[in-house]
């Protein structure tokens, strides 16, 4: 028995939430719908323009571990924090939900903890603004070997290749977990990622992991095509394990050429924030109770439909419960 049934590395980053306007957004020059890098300057600007704002600890691994705590298993999340408010706040609150936070707090540093403003559209859409502060300085020297040969499974974050730091880190922890017999997988985490970063990506995918996790416009950009069905075919041939998003398509998985397409009833989000990174929680939580493909599927569009029915990256109900009355455990 392992320490670590999943554990987790990424970015450690305080999500900051709030509802807004299209007319606000254009007013703050704030790009609908994707994920934006800013600097500590734009960061405070935007943090200080946010009315009634929902303050909890994210990333988007990070995210996805404490689902993962939230539904019984023993999870661990390595990331960056300062000794600061934030990243007291993002470690103690980690903690008592259930998930190990396995780093160092960081003192004597210039850099603060990470934070991302997320406005939130009347339709749901999210519009994230990313400051990383130190969470983008994490590095091999904060991976741990003995943590890492102690998880069943781990869970790597792609936006971490942004920095070699980051990626060194990613390669350690993947390697010392599968020689101690675990296993290791990405979320690809965002086109324009994947855009600053295909060559690494694929022959990290190809060389080192055993599972990649990615929405269809991902999984379409790693191989620089619009044509789906020839992607997914492409990862399936460096893979073992492809699991593709497709919002209200549902998700398809291929398994050692074994194909699942589990479709799912198209719903009205009130906050699409987190429904990638809790679809992956139900999804891992699958793998690492050896549920067939199509459970794990299933498992995770359930965590995925809980979390869009409200604001937040994180459950509120218990989703075991949920699992049981579906017959899923």
């Amino acid at each position: 028995m392992k320490k670590y049934n999943v554990l987790g590395i990424g970015n450690a980053v305080v999500d900051v939430i709030s509802q807004s306007s299209d007319i606000f957004l254009k007013k703050m020059n704030i790009e609908k719908g994707i994920m934006q890098l800013v600097d500590r300057n734009r960061g405070e600007l935007l943090y200080n323009s946010m009315d009634n704002r929902k303050q909890a600890p994210g990333g988007s691994v990070a995210n996805t571990i404490a689902g993962i705590g939230e539904l019984g298993l023993k999870t661990g999340f390595i990331g960056k924090v300062g000794n600061d408010e934030l990243g007291n706040f993002y470690k103690s609150t980690m903690e008592e939900k259930g998930t190990d936070f396995v780093s160092e707090i960081v003192d004597q540093s210039d850099l603060p903890t990470s934070r991302s403003m997320i406005f939130v559209s009347d339709d749901g859409e999210r519009s994230m603004n990313t400051y990383l502060g130190i969470s983008a300085e994490l590095g091999p020297e904060d991976v741990n070997l003995e943590v890492a040969s102690n998880a069943e499974i781990v869970f790597l974050e792609g936006y971490l290749f942004d920095k070699d730091k980051g990626k060194d880190a990613f390669i350690k922890l993947a390697k010392e977990c599968r020689m101690a017999g675990g296993l290791s997988g990405i979320a690809i985490s965002d086109p324009f990622c994947v855009e600053r970063h295909r060559s690494d990506f694929l022959s990290l995918i190809k060389n080192e992991l055993d599972y990649v996790i990615g929405n269809k416009e991902e999984i379409m950009a790693l191989f620089e095509t619009d044509n789906f069905e020839s992607a997914l075919s492409k990862a399936a041939n460096i893979s073992p394990l492809v699991v593709c998003t497709r919002s209200s398509e549902g998700v398809t998985a291929i398994q050692n050429g074994n194909r699942v397409d589990f479709k799912v009833k198209p719903i009205t989000p009130v906050d699409a924030t987190g429904a990638g990174d809790q679809f992956a929680a139900g999804f891992l939580y699958g793998l690492a109770k050896n549920s067939d493909l199509e459970i794990a599927c299933s498992m995770g569009c359930v965590c995925a439909e809980e979390v869009i029915g409200h604001v937040g990256p994180r459950p509120e109900i218990s989703l075991m419960s949920k699992f049981s009355e579906m017959g899923l455990i």
